[in-house]
């Protein structure tokens, strides 16, 4: 089962969806509703991440100083 919303887009984003629809023989409202889908996907991911991150902090669980360097230098940065 599905519900129905409304949304406003500007008008060069509307024509990009149109194309879109257009190239994948989809329909708009297909192609919205996966963009929301992985949208939310990715929103709910994100702040599952932050919200671990926190309590790794809240806990102490911090990276050492020097698995910070090592990393740095990895990627060819100043470790200080």
């Amino acid at each position: 089962m599905s519900t129905a919303m409304t949304i406003r887009l500007d008008p060069e984003l509307e024509e990009r969806l149109n194309r879109l629809a257009q190239s994948t023989h989809r329909s708009k409202a297909i192609l919205a509703a996966e963009a929301v889908r992985d949208f939310v996907e990715l929103s709910e991911w994100q702040m599952q991440e932050i919200k671990n991150g926190i309590k790794e902090a809240d806990e102490g669980d911090f990276a050492t100083e020097q698995a910070v360097r090592k990393t740095l230098t990895r990627w060819g940065a100043n470790a200080g």
